[in-house]
């Protein structure tokens, strides 16, 4: 597959970008629900932003790039308004791509493959390169901060925001993974054991990920399902990924099991990036709470 070192050549297909005094007025606002933009390349694709209410049209803006579910969209996402009321507030873009459209089962759904593609591929893009390209366009038509982008998704956009922290080399804040995890086949480095096992670690290297998952969700089990020819993943097994990658110990530094969400953290990780579990009693959906959870753990140093 084509990483980083490949990126996407953009090309614009609708209106929008810096003017002459530097400053995007809100009439030119590129990328609307309505007037999707567009990256060219071997891995074209589509996105959309939704920007706060009370922009300048000057300031940078933080990118949360928010990848939506199986059958989804880019522009359904965006009539997520209570979300995007918070991300305004704290001076975010919403960027919410595409995913590609694939047969599943006989007929054509859209999300995301979230795996490294083998004899059974689901699609024919390189959603990591997609994704790094978006990011690189909408900064070409906004000014944004990219070191501070969050990453984030829900179902099969949650093991796309794990695939991607997995597999990119983008610099992002913080990941925020909810009811998805890193799907099989899990990343093939590692490090070989005194026992003969290997150790598994992400190639993009160390993310400070927080992931939120439903005890009763049968949809994505934590322990992941097979479906045809692939399998969702176990959510521990991608969570010893990243500790791995992340240099934490197998014990978590701090457990809380009160209210909502019982959450279990490991803070004192070699690299200096830690990592966090979060478990609540509902079953596959966006839980109460959630966006004040990963807000919390993003602004968490």
């Amino acid at each position: 597959m084509r990483f980083a070192k490949e990126l996407l050549v953009s090309a614009a297909l609708c209106l929008g970008g810096f003017g002459a005094s530097g400053v995007v007025l809100a009439q030119d606002r590129p990328c609307s629900d309505q007037s999707a933009c567009s990256v060219l390349g071997a891995d074209k694709g589509t996105y959309h932003l939704v920007f706060p209410d009370d922009w300048d049209g000057q300031k940078k803006l933080k990118p949360f790039v928010f990848f939506h579910g199986h059958n989804g969209s880019g522009a359904g996402v965006t009539k997520s308004r209570r979300m995007i009321r918070t991300l305004g507030k704290k001076g975010y873009l919403l960027v919410a791509p595409d995913g590609p459209k694939f047969n599943f089962g006989g007929r054509t759904s859209q999300g995301w493959a979230a795996r490294m593609e083998g004899a059974n591929p689901r699609g024919n893009r390189d959603d990591v390169a997609f994704v790094e390209a978006v990011l690189k366009d909408a900064a070409g038509r906004v000014p944004l901060e990219l070191n501070e982008t969050v990453v984030a998704g829900f179902s099969s956009g949650g093991s796309m925001a794990w695939y991607f922290a997995c597999y990119s080399q983008q610099k992002v804040r913080a990941v925020v993974a909810i009811a998805g995890g890193l799907r099989r086949p899990l990343p093939g480095e590692g490090v070989l054991q005194d026992d003969g096992s290997v150790t598994k670690k992400c190639p993009g290297g160390p993310r400070k990920v927080l992931h939120i998952h439903g005890f009763t969700d049968l949809q994505v089990p934590l322990e992941g399902r097979g479906i045809r020819a692939w399998h969702q993943g176990d959510v521990f097994e991608g969570l010893a990924v990243q500790r791995h990658t992340n240099q934490c110990g197998s014990r978590p530094n701090k457990v809380e099991a009160e209210g909502r969400f019982w959450c279990r953290e490991w803070t004192k990780c070699r690299s200096g990036v830690p990592i966090r579990f979060c478990l609540h009693p509902g079953g596959h959906g966006l839980p109460k709470g959630w966006l004040k959870q990963g807000f919390e753990w993003v602004g968490k140093d």
